[in-house]
């Protein structure tokens, strides 16, 4: 049976904080709730919803994983970010493959990278 990723989710402990990173940054947007705990992210491109669970006040922030989202010109994409107030690490460059990582409010690792996989 085939499957595919249809959610990462993130514990966090201030939902609006994170939605509003990744809103600013890298366009994503709220999806309708009602539930104060959960919130999903949607991208306009395409890939599998970003949630932010309500995580425990026990519960630390910054899990062992790494969301990437896959840009065309990662050095353009850092250098419109800085200018909109959030300050990448240095643009790796690997042959053809860049990318550049950062952490969310929230602690979780993000990258930008030019190696976008298309399925058949």
């Amino acid at each position: 049976m085939a499957t595919s990723i249809v959610r990462i989710i993130l514990y966090v402990q201030e939902i609006p904080k994170v939605a509003r990173f990744y809103e600013r940054y890298f366009g994503m947007r709220s999806l309708p709730s009602d539930n104060k705990a959960w919130l999903e992210l949607a991208s306009d491109g395409g890939g599998c919803v970003l949630a932010l669970h309500q995580a425990s006040r026990a519960q630390k922030s910054g899990a062992a994983m790494k969301i990437v989202f896959g840009v065309p010109d990662v050095q353009s994409f850092v250098l419109a970010c800085e200018k909109d107030g959030l300050k990448f690490g240095p643009v790796h460059d690997v042959g053809e493959l860049h990318f550049a990582n950062v952490k969310d409010p929230a602690g979780n690792s993000v990258q930008i990278s030019n190696r976008v996989t298309s399925l058949p």
